[in-house]
């Protein structure tokens, strides 16, 4: 920021000139953290995050492949100590399953590479009051209630998104009708425009909740994007 008085250039957050002292107009009287919270972060091209993106992808196909080999192994051995199912059927079995797998990370990785970054208004909020059968300890059927919270956004395109979350009030209450926002591709995250009301802010990177005067996510060490 530049000082109007003598010209020379200063850290955004702060309130007086470094050279002539003299006060600095934008930020007199005014909170420095809240004044860099309106608008949407350029750091979001810092590297952090796609090292991010490459070692999610990385370790969703090592974390499927370790699950792929146990059931594979599990029902190998199986057809060789049971009588009810002989190998090959029972590797046959392993394999489908072991592949499913594999199939699941692949689809994961896919769908990071195709999502876009695309920017939205948030149009309406919504919650559903849901039940569900469950069973007790005495396998007795009980009713257990429910939510799912939704927030929905009105994309730049004209068509709706919608957040959804279970039994979590957190993301639902963080946005407001009327909220700018920027969907970041790759990552398949929400950044809000302003973030200068607020006390908390989304991790874009793993998600985490984190105080908003931190710069760096306490969890996954990705810039908080503000």
């Amino acid at each position: 920021m530049l000082c109007p008085h003598c010209g020379v250039e200063s850290e955004q957050s702060v309130r007086f000139c470094i050279s002539c002292g003299s006060a600095m107009p934008e930020m007199a009287g005014k909170d420095p953290v809240r004044k860099t919270l309106t608008g949407y972060s350029p750091l979001i091209n810092d590297p952090a995050f796609a090292s991010y993106i490459k070692n999610s992808k990385r370790w969703s196909y090592i974390f499927a492949s370790i699950l792929a080999l146990i059931v594979i192994v599990s029902f190998y051995i199986y057809g060789e100590a049971s009588v009810e199912m002989d190998n090959p059927e029972a590797l046959y079995i392993g394999l489908v399953i072991g592949g499913m797998f594999l199939a699941i990370a692949l689809l994961q990785s896919l769908g990071r590479n195709r999502s876009t970054t695309w920017d939205g208004v948030v149009v309406d909020k919504q919650i559903e009051e849901k039940r569900r059968k469950r069973r007790s300890g005495n396998n007795d059927d009980y009713w257990e209630p429910y939510a799912i919270f939704n927030v929905v956004i009105k994309k730049d395109n004209g068509k709706l998104y919608t957040l959804r979350t279970e039994d979590d009030d957190t993301k639902f209450n963080y946005y407001k009708i009327g909220d700018k926002v920027r969907h970041h591709g790759g990552l398949n995250s929400i950044e809000k425009y302003d973030k200068s009301g607020d006390d908390m802010i989304f991790c874009n990177a793993c998600a985490s909740l984190n105080d908003i005067k931190d710069d760096y996510c306490f969890r996954c060490k990705c810039p908080l994007l503000k």
